[in-house]
C-alpha cells in the first residue's frame, strides 16, 4: 500500500511505493541496487522545506536519512568538519561549539538536512560569504549506479563541481565535509526605518556589516533591517539596548520561522539588485496590496557549482512569500517576469514555473553537469519526473 508524504507547507504530496530509513551506508546501497533492478525511482527526503518536487517519487523509493545523522569528526588542519548526510542543520551547531568551531555561516532557516541544503545551494547572507556548498570539500555518495565513492575537488576537478550543488540527481551524499572557521560571537542588531531610508544607504550597510539583510513589510512600507558582527564581547555588553544581542553564531545567524508559507526567491546579479527590488516594491503596492508577508533581501558571493544561483557573479537574492494556506500562484507568477529580466535564477527549493530550456540558458556549465549526471546515474535511477524532465534531453 503507497505511503502519502506532503511537504512542510503542504504545497507538494506524493505517494511512494516505500519509504525507507537506512542506519547505514550498507542499507542505502542495497536501496539503490534494488531501485535499479526493480526499476524504480529513489529520492531523498529531509524535512520538506522544497517548495518544488524534487523529492517526490509515486510508486518509488523514498529515503530518508534521519536516522544517519551527527558529527564524525573535525579536521583541525583544514579545519573542516564532517557530518553524516541526515544531520540536522539545527544540531550542528552546540557539537561544533564544543570542539570550537562554528559553521561559516547558515540560512535563515535553519530546519534543513545537510544533504538537502548543500544539493540546493541554500545560504545566508554576506557580500563575502558564499553559500554553503561552497565550503564543502569532501563527500561519501552512492552514486545512482549503485557504487559507493568517495570525491573531492583535487581528485576530481570536472565531477566535485557538479556534487557542490546536485539537487539529488547524482546519488546520495552519506557523509559531508564542509570548512569551519574556529567558533564566534556575533552581534546582533535589528532596525525598523522608513523604505526608502534603507535604500539610500544600502550599499553602505552591505559593505560594513559581515552579515546584512533587509525584510520590507510592505503594509506599513518599512525595512526591518538584520545586521551581524563578529565580537570578542559577551551578551551582557548589550543586555539593556532594545533590537540587540550577542550570542555565537549558530545561536544569533537562524531566525525562528513558525509560521508555514510558500516563497519564491530568485539570485540577481548585484549590480541589479536594487533596481529589481524597486520593480517588485511597485509591483506589489500597484497590484497586490493585499500581500502582507514581508520581501526579504540578501547578497550572498560567487562559488564554483555548476548549478549554483550564485555561480560566477556576486548576487542579490530577492524572496518574496505568501501564507501556507493561501493561493499564492497569481501574485507569484506576476512577480517573477521581472526577477527573470534582470538575468535570475531560481532557488532550486523555492517556487519557480522554469523548465529545462530556460534554465539551461542561465548556467554556462549545464551540459557538463549533464555530462556527469550520465556517467554517475546512467540509469536515472535518481530522476523524477521533475528532474528527469530537466536533465534527459528529448
Amino acid at each position: 500500500m503507497p505511503e502519502s508524504w506532503k511537504n512542510w507547507s503542504g504545497g507538494i504530496a506524493c505517494e511512494p511505493g516505500s519509504i525507507a530509513a537506512p542506519a547505514h551506508e550498507a542499507e542505502v546501497l542495497g536501496l539503490v541496487r534494488l531501485a535499479a533492478a526493480s526499476g524504480q525511482t529513489v529520492r531523498v527526503v529531509g524535512t520538506g522545506h522544497s517548495s518544488m518536487p524534487l523529492v517526490t517519487t509515486d510508486g518509488g523509493i523514498m529515503v530518508s536519512l534521519a536516522r544517519m545523522h551527527g558529527l564524525l569528526g573535525v579536521d583541525e588542519t583544514i579545519p573542516a568538519a564532517t557530518f553524516r548526510g541526515g544531520t540536522k542543520i539545527w544540531t550542528i551547531g552546540d557539537p561544533l561549539l564544543e570542539r570550537g568551531y562554528s559553521m561559516i555561516t547558515m540560512g535563515d532557516i535553519d530546519r534543513q538536512a545537510i544533504a538537502g541544503a548543500l544539493g540546493t545551494a541554500t545560504h545566508g547572507t554576506g557580500r563575502s560569504l558564499g553559500n554553503i556548498s561552497s565550503a564543502l570539500v569532501h563527500v561519501r555518495m552512492v552514486t545512482g549506479s549503485g557504487e559507493l565513492i568517495e570525491f573531492d575537488a583535487e581528485s576530481d576537478p570536472e565531477t566535485f563541481p557538479a556534487i557542490r550543488v546536485s539537487l539529488g540527481a547524482l546519488g546520495i551524499i552519506t557523509a559531508a565535509t564542509i570548512r569551519v572557521l574556529p567558533a564566534y560571537r556575533l552581534h546582533e542588531k535589528v532596525e525598523r526605518v522608513p523604505m526608502d531610508t534603507c535604500m539610500a544607504k544600502l550599499e553602505e550597510h552591505i559593505a560594513s556589516n559581515r552579515h546584512f539583510e533587509f525584510f520590507w513589510h510592505p503594509p506599513e512600507d518599512v525595512a526591518e533591517m538584520k545586521m551581524l558582527n563578529p565580537t570578542e564581547d559577551g551578551p551582557e555588553a548589550v543586555a539593556d539596548r532594545e533590537g540587540e544581542r550577542i550570542g555565537w553564531s549558530p545561536h544569533i545567524i537562524p531566525s525562528v520561522r513558525e509560521r508555514r508559507f510558500h516563497e519564491m526567491e530568485y539570485a540577481i546579479p548585484a549590480e541589479h539588485g536594487p533596481e529589481c527590488f524597486a520593480r517588485v516594491r511597485e509591483r506589489m503596492r500597484d497590484k497586490h496590496p493585499d500581500v502582507g508577508w514581508p520581501v526579504e533581501y540578501r547578497t550572498v558571493a560567487p562559488d564554483d557549482a555548476y548549478l549554483s544561483p550564485h555561480g560566477g557573479r556576486d548576487s542579490v537574492t530577492i524572496s518574496i512569500h505568501q501564507a501556507a494556506r493561501l493561493p499564492y500562484e497569481d501574485f507569484f507568477f506576476d512577480i517573477e517576469p521581472i526577477f527573470r529580466e534582470y538575468g535570475g535564477r531560481p532557488h532550486w527549493g523555492k517556487v519557480n514555473s522554469l523548465g529545462r530550456d530556460e534554465l539551461r540558458s542561465l548556467y554556462p556549465q549545464w551540459d557538463t553537469f549533464e555530462r556527469v549526471r550520465d556517467r554517475l546515474d546512467p540509469g536515472g535511477v535518481m530522476l523524477n519526473p521533475y528532474l528527469r524532465g530537466l536533465f534527459v534531453s528529448g
